[in-house]
């Protein structure tokens, strides 16, 4: 007895395979029915499948994701992730209006492909409405396998839209063993088969997409924002078309000025460290602030306040640094309670400055996480730890995308550092990072 034998036997003594009159998905009565929701309960059975499932797939078949079709694949999925240590997505069979609003759950890059997995396929729809959103994120879907074919169409269909299906056995293989096993009676074998010759062509039906939230513009935003120094960045985000800020972690005041002088007309953000500068010099600010305002970026100064609120007060209005002066934004750890935003707010605020909340660093171990884009549209999120290629570094800092940080995680602003200090022509890099955030920003907005 082949495997396949063994496996169809199995499905039908769990009632895994019912007779009757039945309507399926694609709004067409059949005399047979798969219900494959069973195996959940039979671990060495749902072993058994995900694994001939998998050696059902032609050698060399190219794929380094698995997504199972919810809700049935998914547990065949998992078991497939799990005996070959393939990372799988998940997508969302009902998108939520809140939260991150994704439709595709998981960890994947631009260009991967994934193989989708499905418990049977009649008209192929359920197959293509997980390839669609996997696609509209860049994930390439070219091969789907599946338990059964039920063969009314679905392999052409799929065919027709750039995927190849894989499956274990037909629904002919299925009742042709069953017959043979004395599981099945002789009418019902007839009656079956003039169903599958009268409908080999099962038409997909229409499937209407959720999509996933609109959010709102920044110009919309602006509107919104009491706090002068948000509504100012808002409209020049708007007006550069850019949500770009430069982490300028340079190891000079003369570095720093010059980098802002090559990226300030395509950044909305300039993001410094001034304590690290070893040649600061009293004037310094004032040379930042005629850049800023020659290319109309603002001066976000990454002091990360952390004392008590009188402590900070001094902090940021005097000291060598005198940051209250020539900083837009300045920001504080929230680990102090709301004394420390009131000690800024006091010198801050009327001076028209701004402060950000630190929510969630780009280290890997991180106590504090932020889960999501803010509830207010008035308040403003910059991610760090951006690059061209999800990663990370030996020192713990952990990269991600334009568009994984603003269409995936709802952020605003993208935090670009070494990725464009390090390039041989910081002017063109930071230029391709301020299109691809503003493509993503647009996206999320669409």
């Amino acid at each position: 007895m082949s495997s396949a034998e063994s496996l169809i036997l199995q499905l039908h003594e769990i009632s895994a395979v019912k007779f009757g009159n039945f309507k399926l998905k694609s709004g067409i009565y059949s005399p047979i029915y798969i219900d494959l929701r069973l195996i959940v309960s039979y671990p060495s059975l749902l072993l058994q499948i995900s694994r001939s499932v998998l050696s059902s797939l032609p050698p060399q078949t190219p794929f380094n994701l698995v997504c199972g079709v919810p809700y049935t694949a998914l547990p065949i999925a998992t078991s497939i992730s799990l005996d070959t240590s393939i990372p799988m997505l998940m997508r969302r069979k009902e998108v939520k209006d809140y939260g991150t609003a994704k439709s595709i759950e998981g960890v994947y890059e631009n260009g991967q492909i994934c193989l989708v997995v499905e418990d049977l396929v009649t008209s192929g729809a359920s197959v293509l409405e997980t390839a669609t959103p996997l696609r509209a994120l860049g994930i390439n879907v070219t091969d789907a396998v599946v338990v059964i074919d039920r063969e009314q169409g679905g392999r052409e269909t799929l065919e027709e839209n750039g995927i190849r299906l894989h499956a274990l056995f037909t629904l002919t293989d299925m009742v042709k063993v069953l017959r043979a096993k004395g599981k099945l009676e002789e009418e019902m074998e007839v009656l079956v088969m003039r169903f599958l010759e009268e409908n080999k062509k099962v038409v997909v039906p229409k499937v209407v997409e959720k999509v996933r939230v609109k959010s709102l513009g920044f110009e919309e935003r602006a509107k919104l924002a009491k706090n002068p120094t948000g509504k100012k960045l808002f409209e020049v985000m708007v007006k550069k078309e850019s949500n770009l800020c430069l982490a300028a972690d340079v190891g000079t005041a003369a570095e720093l000025l010059e980098i802002a002088e090559k990226v300030g007309p395509e950044i909305c953000l300039l993001k410094t460290h001034v304590d690290i500068l070893p040649d600061f010099t009293p004037d310094f600010g004032s040379k930042l602030r005629a850049i800023a305002d020659k290319y109309n970026f603002l001066i976000f100064e990454d002091r990360k306040f952390a004392d008590i609120g009188n402590t900070v007060t001094m902090q940021y209005e005097g000291g060598i640094f005198r940051i209250l002066d020539w900083a837009d934004i300045v920001n504080a750890h929230i680990i102090s309670g709301p004394g420390i935003v009131d000690g800024l707010k006091l010198k801050g605020l009327p001076r028209g400055r701004g402060l950000l909340l630190l929510a969630e660093m780009s280290s890997a171990v991180n106590p504090a996480s932020w889960p999501g884009a803010p509830v207010n549209p008035a308040f403003i999120q910059a991610t760090p730890g951006v690059q061209m290629v999800k990663g990370g570094d030996n020192l713990g800092q952990q990269y991600n995308t334009p568009y994984s940080v603003i269409f995936d995680r709802g952020s605003d602003i993208i935090i670009v550092g070494r990725g464009i200090i390090k390039a041989a022509n910081p002017a063109e890099v930071a230029r391709e990072y301020r299109l691809q955030g503003w493509e993503a920003y647009l996206a999320k907005c669409t």
